[in-house]
């Protein structure tokens, strides 16, 4: 499938630097991101990429998501990949620490420590100084990162041991890209995992504000949480206010094809075109919040999702 940047992105170079170590107080471990930029290009926004929690050592870490990072990055976006405490590359180290396995308020600090430490970060990486525009700053998140994405949207938190709610919105993010990410609880959080872990239902999406683009595969049907099937990945959408776009990719399943990395054997729907695809659209929407180009995304919405060939669909509230 030829979609509609190929060209851009096949032709516009692109360097990726890690590890950037950030030493944050209280943190059991330094905090490691890679950093994926164009190799040319001024003002340059700033993409945060949240890893999900898949059974990978590597994947769920700086080191995974290089079909999104590659391609966002080809697309005119400096992408920053933190590995959260929740990374199976650090249990050895952080098993016994207080949020274990989820670390589900670690994840979401990650996110400002960095936003607090961008101009480290740009000084850290040969050849980006000066290149990047702190103010404007975009969040995406697949799985366990959609729900880390969506706290810092705006959606508050129910702390299952004090009961209190919680709220890690940062103000600093102007646009959101859920990817396959987790929906409600209560009675709808009625599978085994679900029962073991109600931290993942702990979300309330009625305070989401922050405008984002929610992604679900219409097979993505995660039993071991809910059995509402697909679409319960669609409550970060029906259940937050606007500016909302829900995006549902055909046939695709929790990894959309493969965005976790190439190659990667444990993708139950593999398909190189959903992922470029998605890679696509995503960068659209991006560049329509982020860099005001508002013709991006009804570009590739006329090109990836309409006709016999569309790709999926997009509904917006």
């Amino acid at each position: 499938m030829s979609t509609l940047t190929d060209a851009v992105a096949s032709t516009t170079p692109v360097v990726s630097f890690s590890p950037v170590t950030l030493d944050v107080p209280g943190r059991p471990v330094t905090l490691q991101l890679r950093v994926t930029v164009p190799a040319v290009g001024t003002e340059l926004p700033v993409v945060l990429l949240s890893h999900g929690h898949g059974p990978s050592h590597h994947l769920s870490s700086l080191n995974g998501y290089a079909p999104l990072a590659h391609a966002w990055a080809a697309r005119g976006f400096v992408v920053l990949q933190p590995t959260h405490l929740s990374s199976r590359s650090l249990a050895h180290l952080v098993a016994d620490a207080p949020g274990a396995p989820f670390f589900w308020r670690s994840r979401a600090e990650d996110m400002s420590h960095v936003i607090d430490r961008l101009g480290e970060v740009e000084a850290a990486v040969p050849g980006l100084a000066g290149r990047v525009d702190r103010t404007r700053i975009g969040l995406a998140g697949h799985s366990l990162g959609g729900f880390t994405a969506s706290q810092l949207l705006g959606a508050g938190i129910t702390d299952p041991e004090s009961g209190g709610v919680v709220r890690l919105a940062e103000p600093r993010i102007g646009a959101g890209v859920l990817l396959a990410s987790p929906g409600r609880g209560g009675d709808a959080l009625n599978g085994p995992m679900g029962r073991e872990y109600p931290i993942i239902g702990a979300l309330d999406f009625s305070t989401m504000t922050t405008p984002a683009l929610v992604v679900a595969g219409d097979r993505d049907d995660s039993r071991h949480f809910t059995d509402l099937g697909p679409e319960w990945h669609a409550d970060p959408y029906r259940l937050s206010p606007g500016p909302k776009t829900l995006l549902t990719l055909f046939g695709a399943e929790h990894g959309l094809g493969g965005i976790a990395g190439y190659d990667a054997a444990e993708t139950t729907d593999e398909s190189p075109s959903r992922v470029t695809a998605l890679a696509d659209l995503t960068a659209a929407y991006l560049r329509d919040r982020l860099y005001g180009d508002s013709s991006a995304w009804d570009a590739a919405c006329a090109a990836l999702l309409s006709g016999p060939d569309a790709v999926g669909r997009a509904e917006s509230k």
